[in-house]
């Protein structure tokens, strides 16, 4: 049997605290709703590419992903990690056109 465990841990509001490492990568820190600490590191350009996108970005959700990796004093390693930042759209509001000629005295 083969067995693969990846993990994505989303985020939002604001961008985690970086730490600036050698060999081109970026060390992040992300504290989930239990207390678990998960740490990771990326690729710097990768990591100033979601910078960019925070700061052009209204509204914007986050995710750090990658293989689970090693469990550390508070929580787990993701290896081979990467962070991708997404556009938080409006949602439309969708208009009942049945509801709305009723409403307007228009019958048939």
């Amino acid at each position: 049997m083969e067995v693969k465990s990846e993990v994505t841990i989303k985020f939002s509001g604001s961008l985690p605290t970086a730490t600036p490492l050698q060999n081109k990568k970026v060390a992040i820190e992300l504290t989930d709703q239990n207390g678990i600490v998960f740490t990771a590191q990326v690729n710097a350009k990768s990591w100033r590419k979601a910078e960019t996108s925070a700061s052009e970005f209204a509204d914007w959700a986050g995710a750090v992903s990658g293989k689970l990796g090693q469990r550390t004093e508070n929580g787990f390693e993701i290896v081979d990690a990467g962070i991708q930042l997404f556009e938080k759209k409006a949602k439309e509001v969708k208009v009942d056109v049945g509801a709305t000629i009723s409403e307007a005295g228009v019958s048939s």
